[in-house]
């Protein structure tokens, strides 16, 4: 009894305000909407740009949780012009090693659960993203009203937020849950939703969303 107590106050502490938080956010205002999804985790460091690609990989080694957001590819998270040396990627297989011990990461670009499987990392991660109208064309979302797209930006931001400082299984159980109400009335947040995904040690393999949110939907 003494051991299962003492782990769970381990597990509760590790998530709580204690656990340092690096937030990777290329500067770029089409990704502005992420922003509120960490502006009110406590214990956080925001790194936008203005570092070499050396200093990055030290800070994620210090840290124990790192949320890399923007825009990116199956290779990693593009670099727009804001990290002097790092060329086309900011994140990319020269930061798969120090990536390999953080169990609770969060990726969310496009085609980022291709760059979490190649390299066995484990986290919350995304498949392609719909985030602005001209992705949305791309994926035959023809003359799509741009307030269903900010609808979709907002409410996924929102819901993250509330519980980026819970286990990560438990913000992926939510985001589902809560994303799937907007996906009801909105094809873009739909199309997003059947491309979350997570990776961990417990889970071998990516799960569909729609096989996760089915129960609560009954």
């Amino acid at each position: 009894m003494t051991l299962l107590i003492l782990c769970f106050v381990k597990r509760k502490a590790y998530f709580g305000p204690i656990m340092k938080n690096l937030i990777i956010h290329p500067g770029d205002q089409t990704t502005d909407f992420l922003i509120p999804m960490y502006a009110n985790l406590k214990n956080k460091t925001v790194v936008k740009g203005g570092i070499t690609k050396l200093e990055l990989r030290e800070l994620i080694v210090s840290y124990d949780r790192v949320l890399m957001l923007g825009h990116g590819s199956p290779y990693g998270l593009l670099n727009p012009d804001q990290f002097p040396d790092a060329g086309s990627y900011i994140i990319d297989n020269s930061m798969v090693l120090p990536l390999m011990n953080k169990s609770n990461s969060i990726y969310i670009w496009c085609f980022a659960s291709k760059f979490v499987h190649q390299h066995e990392l484990s986290g919350l991660c995304t498949g392609m993203f719909i985030s602005e109208v001209r992705e949305a064309n791309s994926y035959c979302f023809d003359n799509i009203d741009e307030n269903l797209i900010d609808q979709s930006n907002e409410r996924f931001s929102w819901i993250v937020s509330k519980y980026l400082s819970q286990p990560i299984e438990i913000l992926y159980q939510k985001l589902l849950y809560e994303y799937e109400l907007l996906a009801r009335t909105n094809p873009i947040a739909r199309f997003n939703l059947e491309r979350l995904y997570i990776r961990s040690r417990n889970i071998e393999k990516y799960r569909r969303v729609i096989h996760c949110f089915s129960n609560y939907r009954k």
